[in-house]
């Protein structure tokens, strides 16, 4: 690699083996101010800005003591929570390995498992404050598909939340272009005070990722005693 160009910019020299995507994604992790604050900062991926961010916006870290990460790979959300509240107890869950980090709790396995939900509960010690999903399905490259596989882990992880979270609490979840659809949009009216979608500045503008922020869990009401 050289350096060359107007503006500074890391000019990339074709690689033996290297297509022009790759080309071209290299180029632009190279030239991403993101990617060369993170590795100042000693965050572990870019997408620790967005969390800030969207903390910065929503106040999404003011007084947590207990938060769940799903999707925690590379460790960059997890990273955000850690620094900004060293004493909050941090479960994380992805199918990919994840280097370990001081002070979280790390499974590596499938949160669509049956048993993944109890695992990560008996983990945290109690009802979380923050439920943070940044999980994606892999892309078939059909919008509508994808669109539909990443809503059915958004919908998950919402109904996640009404075991496990604590009243006043919030959900962040990673959807894609277009938000929420309208049924889950209500389900999160139903449950949360507030929903609201966003997309953060370290978001690449040509990304199709937002994220749905809902905040004031309203514990569902209990059913009434059972007729003698």
């Amino acid at each position: 690699m050289s350096r060359g160009g107007s503006g500074g910019r890391t000019r990339v020299k074709t690689g033996r083996g290297r297509t022009a995507s790759s080309n071209r994604w290299l180029a632009r992790q190279l030239n991403d101010p993101y990617v060369r604050q993170a590795k100042a900062d000693g965050y572990r991926s870019r997408a620790a800005y967005k969390l800030i961010e969207l903390d910065e916006r929503f106040n999404l870290l003011r007084g947590v003591g207990r938060v769940i990460d799903l999707g925690i790979a590379p460790g960059g959300w997890a990273q955000v929570v850690r620094r900004k509240m060293p004493k909050a107890a941090i479960v994380g869950i992805d199918l990919l390995p994840v280097d370990p980090i001081d002070g979280v709790t790390i499974f590596q396995m499938d949160f669509m498992d049956d048993d993944a939900p109890d695992r990560l509960m008996e983990a945290l010690g109690g009802q979380a404050d923050l439920i943070l999903s940044d999980m994606a399905a892999n892309t078939v490259g059909h919008p509508q598909t994808d669109h539909l596989r990443t809503m059915a882990l958004v919908e998950a992880g919402c109904a996640f939340c009404v075991d496990n979270l604590r009243p006043g609490g919030a959900y962040v979840a990673k959807v894609l272009a277009g938000g929420a659809d309208n049924d889950l949009v209500a389900e999160l009216k139903r449950l949360f005070t507030t929903v609201k979608h966003a997309k953060p500045p370290a978001s690449r503008k040509d990304s199709s990722e937002w994220y749905v922020i809902a905040q004031g869990f309203k514990a569902p009401a209990a059913p009434p005693p059972a007729e003698a």
